[in-house]
């Protein structure tokens, strides 16, 4: 899967494994030539086919599929799962977020909570936000040494390889936007009545850190990008487009899996309701 540029540049969005990402070459404006109405209405069709799959999943209960997204403050977490799963129903999908660590969540090893939060089979699970943030904020802000946080990637590789053995599908979207984009919509959230609850005056420390913050994800998306869980880096400063690539990846996927509804049982074939 790739993108493109208006003036034709391709842009890959999965890299092979291990692959460096410079993250300051990537267009998070990018769209490969797709036109918003376009965009638009496939995501229409998207939408129902991704309901019609998660119910396909549900029944054949033989895989889960965890579904990560991280990405800057502002980089449309929250927006991506509103669009996306707009037609998904409630039963078997259900979103995680992750807040400050509880007293018995820092009684346990980094990984404990997240683990607890795995999707059953049968269902989609969709953090916002994730046990990357063990190599992200906690390396960022200091909460942890280096030598701490350079163990985690692999403890993280070795967990989803883990889940993959398993039967649970690692699906990991990292939304890329723009410093000029960040701007804007911190700015929304000042001037906008309906998104001030949002806007906290740490946003704007968190925004100096901007540089640290893509060093730390450029390492996580070349040391964590796996065969078994490939990042997707996806353009996010047009909204439209953001939402496309995640629910074509997300489609593409759940329909390469060979997922059937079960036989019915021998006495029910025939039978007639009175």
């Amino acid at each position: 899967m790739s993108n493109s540029h208006a003036n034709g540049h391709h842009q890959p969005i999965v890299f092979p494994p291990h692959a460096r990402i410079d993250l300051r070459k990537f267009d998070p404006a990018a769209s490969n030539g797709v036109e918003k109405e376009a965009a638009e209405a496939e995501l229409i069709g998207l939408r129902v086919r991704l309901n019609e799959l998660q119910n396909l999943l549900y029944a054949d209960a033989r895989y889960a599929m965890l579904v990560v997204l991280q990405g800057i403050d502002t980089a449309g977490k929250d927006g991506t799962i509103n669009s996306v799963f707009e037609q998904v129903g409630p039963i078997g999908c259900s979103v995680e977020t992750f807040k400050v660590p509880t007293p018995e969540e820092l009684a346990h090893d980094y990984l404990w909570r997240y683990h607890k939060k795995m999707p059953e089979r049968g269902h989609i699970t969709i953090f916002n936000r994730s046990y990357y943030e063990a190599v992200l904020v906690e390396r960022v802000k200091g909460i942890v040494p280096k030598e701490v946080w350079e163990q985690r990637y692999e403890d993280i590789n070795q967990m989803e390889a883990y889940l993959q053995r398993n039967g649970t599908i690692v699906m990991k979207f990292f939304l890329a936007i723009s410093k000029d984009e960040q701007r804007a919509r911190l700015q929304e959230r000042i001037d906008n009545p309906k998104k001030q609850w949002k806007f906290r005056l740490s946003d704007l420390e968190e925004r100096k850190l901007w540089d640290a913050y893509l060093e730390a994800f450029e390492d996580a998306l070349e040391r964590c990008n796996t065969k078994h869980a490939p990042w997707h880096v996806v353009p996010a400063d047009r909204k439209w487009y953001r939402d496309l690539v995640v629910a074509r990846a997300l489609v593409e996927k759940l329909e390469s899996l060979d997922l059937r509804y079960p036989p019915a049982a021998p006495e029910v074939l025939g039978l007639k309701v009175e």
